[in-house]
């Protein structure tokens, strides 16, 4: 059975597609047309996953009741709308919590089913049902998925990173397990690659921080380190302003470099390996530099408009990565 498939037991969350359809906003991308049809499978079936948790913890889901009541999580959402402007509420923040600890059993079912195929309980939601397939085919463990859930459980309770060195240790929950899972389903996990992996999650994990500014602000947290706020003598207030100050640009300049400097050490990892799987983890890396370059292209104001790549330039990147390998 293909990843994609569900078996006829699972029930029906119309949610599910709107959450895979979210991959083409990323700045890479998730499953390219040239991978083989499995690997394509395997790969949104672990974006599913990840996408499915990262709406879980910013109250993003378009049905969150409908999925607390598929996950069998007894509590209720709060009646004011789950994506409200600002930081949640203890109520909102309680029935995020809840659905997490709910995708977290759901993921102990998917697990159990692939270790016992005809005599355990089923994963309740469509997303978590296709891991099924994967998890067998590739014999991989919980770990990388708990942490996933984890980074989002931290969302809830921490808002601030005094450090640098604070922030990469989110980035360890919630954007190394992707790529460990990429290499994982190729089969050429090495801890050498790995190593190199992390670098190149962490950093992709930064730039879309640099990115997200305003939209993360507007929900309460703030992901550029509080060291370098004060560094740069930036206050939260610029960080809500519409456009960006010269301090505030500086800031992003700073932290742009600082992502940059961490994609290079990571980008060597594209030539450790050969074939179609060179060209996804270039067009990966590419995706990382070129964001930045948006970011530069738009002086360094992430206030006024959210910086995305452009496609053709991601594609130039991607090309010269894949022919240097790194």
């Amino acid at each position: 059975m293909s990843a994609s498939a569900q078996p006829r037991d699972t029930p029906v969350n119309p949610s599910a597609g709107q959450t895979l359809e979210k991959a083409g906003a990323e700045n890479f991308p998730v499953a390219p047309f040239f991978l083989p049809a499995a690997w394509r499978d395997d790969l949104m079936a672990v974006y599913g996953f990840a996408r499915l948790v990262d709406d879980a913890g910013d109250g993003d889901l378009a049905d969150p009741a409908a999925t607390a009541t598929l996950l069998g999580v007894e509590q209720r959402p709060p009646v004011t709308p789950s994506a409200q402007p600002g930081p949640p509420d203890p109520a909102e923040v309680a029935f995020r919590l809840a659905l997490l600890d709910g995708l977290e059993h759901d993921l102990d079912r998917v697990f159990e089913t692939a270790l016992r195929p005809g005599g355990a309980d089923r994963p309740r939601h469509p997303l978590m049902s296709a891991l099924v397939p994967l998890v067998d085919r590739h014999g991989l463990t919980p770990e990388p998925f708990r942490r996933l859930i984890e980074a989002n459980r931290v969302d809830q309770t921490t808002t601030r990173y005094a450090t640098y060195d604070d922030l990469i240790g989110y980035c360890t929950l919630s954007a190394d397990p992707v790529g460990r899972l990429v290499l994982a389903i190729a089969g050429v996990a090495t801890p050498e690659r790995i190593v190199l992996s992390d670098a190149v999650c962490s950093a992709l994990q930064v730039v879309e921080h640099v990115q997200d500014v305003a939209e993360d602000l507007a929900r309460g947290r703030i992901y550029l380190p509080t060291e370098d706020l004060e560094r740069f003598g930036v206050t939260e207030e610029e960080l809500a302003a519409p456009t960006a100050t010269g301090a505030v640009r500086e800031l992003i300049a700073f932290e742009v470099e600082r992502a940059r400097t961490l994609l290079d050490r990571g980008a060597p990892l594209v030539g450790t390996v050969r074939g179609r799987l060179r060209l996804l983890l270039a067009g990966f890396t590419a995706g990382g530099y070129a964001a930045l370059a948006a970011v530069e292209d738009a002086g360094y104001d992430v206030l006024a408009q959210q910086a995305k790549p452009d496609k053709r330039r991601l594609a130039a990147k991607a090309a010269a990565i894949f022919a240097k390998g790194r």
